[in-house]
């Protein structure tokens, strides 16, 4: 019976969990294009008008786990529900803001909704499609993501060109209330675990690792030793909540996170590869524009145009990734995806020296598709594994290992980047000079995946299996 409600209900369903994943990227890429405008009416300098990305982000972050959390304790479709409703009105907020500070407080609400977004959609997944199709799905909400992302500039570009920043915003709250109304219309109700020991919020822990997270994201974010003094203990003091967070999670009766999760090796290896992964693609959308531009002389339009090209690659390939996880199996095909990946990575570094714009957009031809190849295996394998009582923590988790990589790809690689350019000033430096440091930076990326690669093949199967 329960097989025959999963298939009846999977494609209006998956037409809320979709929506909401297009809501989540949506809310992260609208927004960059509203940077100059913001600058522009609210009189304020480009370090704090930045802040209107980064709090999204940072909340997202911070949240991630805890809303998945959330969704095993109160069940997936009653905080799928409220974060739909939460990210609509935060959006509603954002554009009747009067003063750049609420605008930032609204977008840390945003944030929150979003985070649940993400993490829900993955976890329902497990309720509401049956096992041997879970991988198509996963390949669906990859895609959304994927066409959100690509989506975003462009739509977002057109309706602040037509009608100001506060446009981009309404758009988002109006989508929102849509996929609100269909999702509370379709999404099946979901069990509520009783009041054991096990399910209790760990608040302490979720104090402790937010902070964590906060330090963190705050010790990644770029240019921010020119905003807050002692910026170089951030790092530290993160390790040191880190080390409460592990302290307080071994004795806690009800942890937020169980250790025994992150000491399995099969856990461990698919976060690890996540984290791995996720910091190489994110090099890509902070390196190239440098590149595109300065090495190889593109304008904005130009450099846009060719940036594009690995978003919507991605999102004509989710699906595909998923129907190809179903038929081979989740261990071939994340292997596969690596195998492409480490060598799209390798083209990436090499072939623009070669042939240039032409080199680079066959590069991310090759790279995107085994980046959704992997991500789509390595989140089927890790969410048809799970217990029912951790969906929502799991899907927390491979959302916030994505995120860690997001953080440490801009951070990371973008300085390796700039120590291999050097001291100059990028926009006087010789063209060969730059050349040379997208290379280095991108055989390094290729290096990362290649390691990704050894974990999937050598770590334990029941990780991909």
């Amino acid at each position: 019976m329960e097989a025959m409600i999963r298939t009846r209900t999977t494609p209006s369903v998956l037409a809320a969990l979709a929506g909401a994943m297009l809501l989540a990227s949506l809310g992260v890429s609208i927004a960059t294009v509203a940077l100059p405008t913001l600058t522009r009416d609210f009189s304020a300098p480009v370090a704090a008008v930045q802040w209107v990305v980064l709090a999204y982000l940072i909340s997202v972050t911070v949240t991630i786990v805890l809303a998945g959390r959330l969704g095993d304790l109160l069940g997936q479709r009653r905080v799928l529900i409220a974060g739909l409703a939460l990210f609509t009105g935060a959006s509603a907020l954002c554009a009747a803001a009067p003063t750049l500070g609420m605008l930032i407080a609204g977008r840390a609400m945003q944030g929150i909704g979003g985070a649940i977004l993400m993490a829900l959609p993955v976890s329902l997944i497990r309720e509401t499609v049956p096992r041997e199709r879970t991988g198509s799905a996963m390949g669906l909400l990859g895609t959304m993501s994927a066409i959100g992302t690509a989506l975003g500039p462009s739509l977002g570009g057109v309706l602040i060109a037509g009608f100001g920043w506060r446009a981009a915003f309404v758009a988002l709250a109006g989508v929102g209330f849509l996929v609100l109304g269909i999702a509370w219309r379709t999404i099946p109700p979901t069990p509520v675990p009783s009041r054991t020991a096990d399910g209790r919020m760990d608040w302490p822990g979720a104090f402790l690792l937010a902070v964590t997270l906060i330090l963190y994201a705050l010790a990644t974010a770029r240019g921010i030793a020119a905003v807050i003094p002692g910026a170089a203990l951030l790092l530290p003091a993160a390790g040191l909540a880190l080390a409460l967070f592990v302290v307080v999670e071994i004795r806690s009766a009800s942890p937020l996170v169980p250790v025994s999760i992150l000491l399995d090796r099969a856990t461990g290896s698919a976060l690890a590869m996540n984290i791995l992964v996720t910091t190489v693609m994110m090099s890509t959308l902070v390196v190239g524009p440098f590149f595109l531009a300065f090495s190889l002389g593109l304008n904005e339009a130009l450099v846009g145009l060719v940036m594009a090209v690995g978003p919507l690659t991605a999102a004509l390939s989710g699906v595909l990734a998923g129907r190809a996880t179903d038929r081979f199996g989740a261990r071939s095909v994340l292997a596969a995806g690596l195998v492409q990946m480490t060598f799209g990575l390798a083209c990436l570094a090499l072939l623009p020296g070669f042939i240039g714009v032409a080199g680079y957009v066959a590069a991310l031809i090759v790279l995107t598709p085994g980046f959704q190849l992997f991500l789509t295996a390595n989140n089927t394998a890790v969410m048809v594994a799970v217990r029912d009582d951790q969906r929502g923590l799991l899907s927390g988790l491979l959302g916030l290992s994505r995120n860690l990589g997001f953080m440490t790809g801009a951070s990371v690689m973008a300085s390796l980047f700039a120590a291999a350019v050097g001291s100059r000033d990028i926009v006087a430096t010789a063209p060969e000079v730059i050349a040379e440091a997208f290379t280095t930076t991108f055989l390094l990326g290729s290096g990362l995946a290649l390691l990704a690669l050894i974990v999937a093949v050598f770590g334990p199967r029941a990780a991909q299996d």
